[in-house]
């Protein structure tokens, strides 16, 4: 079964023009893939879908075996707590500290203090914060912004992983990092979706394209070559 499904997906916003339509595509549980298109083209707009941030104007949108149209209320929680997001504007909690921004999903999921203090000074360590764990993200740059968006996303491994721009504020070298770190996550198991402009970091990392043009899908292709 597939962990994600679109079925004929639409979806407009308002009066306005649809910014998806006819979307069909299936994501494998343990899949990694890129999306990738203009400004424009919609990629953030499907990863709304995906977290329950909107919901389609025509068609089927399937995860964990779902239609999330039609999921009753009570159970949207539970299934967003399955779903790592990256945003791309971060979204960071402005008066909490880069530790407690990571740990904003453990808590929630109920984890002890002492698995959230292993987990999230390790993970904040990892992306090279680990001197930035009182910092509250006003005092932050955007790359450092980023890398916690990151962690934070990360941290109760989750079965599926958006990413939207994940690298765009970052250096090379941590950008790679992340997406080795994207990577790992993905060998234990969760479902990684990451959209991107960058087309040097998509020619080094071998995995599918989805590109979206135009409000749907015209091409799933694979990236044949990684760079040395």
């Amino acid at each position: 079964m597939a962990l994600v499904k679109f079925s004929n997906v639409g979806l407009r916003y308002s009066t306005g023009p649809e910014i998806l339509h006819d979307i069909n595509i299936e994501l494998a549980p343990g899949s990694f893939h890129f999306l990738t298109g203009p400004s424009g083209a919609g990629k953030t707009s499907l990863m709304k879908l995906l977290y329950l941030g909107q919901k389609p104007t025509r068609g089927v949108v399937n995860l964990f075996g779902k239609d999330l149209s039609t999921l009753p209320r009570k159970d949207m929680p539970a299934v967003r707590r399955q779903v790592g997001v990256v945003f791309q504007d971060f979204r960071l909690l402005g008066h909490l500290s880069a530790y407690d921004n990571v740990a904003l999903p453990l808590r929630t999921a109920g984890a002890t203090e002492k698995d959230i203090s292993r987990n999230v000074t390790e993970l904040l360590k990892w992306v090279g914060l680990g001197d930035k764990l009182d910092a509250r993200p006003p005092t932050l740059s955007g790359g450092e912004q980023q890398r916690i968006a990151v962690a934070r996303a990360i941290v109760n491994r989750p079965k599926l992983l958006l990413a939207d721009e994940p690298t765009g504020n970052i250096d090379h070298g941590i950008g790679n990092k992340i997406m080795h770190l994207f990577e790992e996550l993905n060998r234990h198991g969760t479902t990684v979706l990451v959209a991107t402009h960058d087309h040097e970091m998509i020619a080094r990392f071998k995995h599918p394209i989805l590109h979206l043009v135009g409000g749907t899908i015209s091409e799933s292709r694979h990236n044949e070559s990684r760079a040395a």
